[in-house]
């Protein structure tokens, strides 16, 4: 297996300055989709007029959003200017959107700060015109462990509605196997559960998940360098369940481009945004790479692959986190492929 990977570059400041000049997107810049279904933009989601420029007289039918947990720019916020933020972003997400459409936002509760900023999210979002349908947890096969608490191994999505929007139930069967459970009943005098009584060898989802594999090197999905990468398949759950083919998905905070991606397999339009170069052109490339090979990612390889093994500037930048030997194998191993 080719090993390349690129570093976090939300730690690696250097390595993102080195890698903008790469980037084919200056902020207020947007890129449209030579096939005419996706829009991608240099864009600040908090900005109205980018937000405008971004859908011109178009609306969403759904929107995925997944903001920086209480840091935006990679600069940690105080939780009341991150709400500030949120509201911004919130609010144009309500004139991004038809009158009757979805809202999945991922948002996070830090267990050791008070479990911000999510609690503060949920009460600003009581004044906005959405209608709260669940808080969804979605559990992360790995954890972060401690000694002295349990495990966190919890990702929350908080969903709500404006309007009337569809909700395709179907769309809600899993592949979660008969592992759950409960619900004991008498039938014909003889005591059942719930599984036993029902004709699918499968289960609809609840608001917890269990059945999504987390992103990790392994995987064909994987992008190296984004650091909060959500999985494919939870971007398809929920497109499933809240769109229909042809709809126009939203995600303001794109980042590794898997609202995109997921948009494109299942036959919706996106506009995805990301304040940042860097991640915009990864998620430009992702989709690029899917179209002409139909990967849906690097695993262990990473989306400037050719950059970092043919600028100087990068090599240097990574030969100073790297052992010699092992960087020069990888660069060598790299170049031969691209050929």
């Amino acid at each position: 297996m080719k090993n390349f990977p690129m570093p976090r570059l939300d730690t690696n400041p250097a390595l993102y300055e080195g890698l903008l000049k790469h980037c084919r997107l200056r902020p207020g810049q947007i890129w449209d989709d030579p096939d005419g279904r996706h829009r991608i933009g240099c864009l600040n989601a908090s900005d109205k007029s980018d937000i405008q420029a971004l859908m011109k007289s178009d609306k969403g039918a759904l929107a995925i959003h997944d903001p920086p947990y209480n840091t935006a720019a990679f600069k940690r916020m105080d939780v009341v200017d991150f709400i500030a933020w949120c509201e911004q972003w919130v609010d144009n997400t309500t004139q991004a959107l038809a009158d009757d459409s979805s809202l999945y936002v991922w948002i996070g509760a830090d267990q050791n700060e008070g479990l911000q900023p999510m609690p503060d999210f949920m009460i600003m979002m009581r004044d906005k015109p959405f209608r709260s349908r669940s808080l969804i947890t979605m559990r992360n096969q790995r954890g972060y462990g401690t000694s002295k608490n349990w495990m966190a191994v919890r990702q929350e999505l908080l969903y709500y509605t404006k309007g009337k929007p569809i909700f395709n139930v179907d769309a809600e069967y899993t592949e979660i196997p008969k592992i759950l459970r409960g619900y004991y009943k008498k039938v014909n005098g003889q005591v059942t559960e719930n599984l036993e009584r029902s004709k699918s060898t499968t289960i609809r989802a609840g608001n917890v998940w269990v059945d999504i594999q987390q992103v990790f090197y392994r995987m064909e999905e994987n992008v190296n360098g984004c650091y909060a990468q959500k999985p494919l398949k939870s971007c398809e759950r929920i497109i499933q369940a809240s769109s229909d083919p042809g709809d126009l998905v939203l995600d303001f905070f794109c980042h590794s481009g898997s609202t995109l991606l997921a948009a494109e397999m299942m036959g919706r339009r996106c506009y995805t945004i990301d304040c940042n170069p860097v991640y915009a052109e990864i998620a430009i490339r992702r989709l690029e790479r899917f179209r002409q090979t139909g990967k849906t990612g690097w695993q262990n390889g990473n989306p400037f692959e050719r950059e970092m093994s043919e600028d100087a500037e990068l090599i240097a930048l990574i030969d100073n986190r790297r052992s010699s030997k092992s960087f020069e194998d990888n660069l060598e191993n790299v170049q031969a492929s691209l050929l």
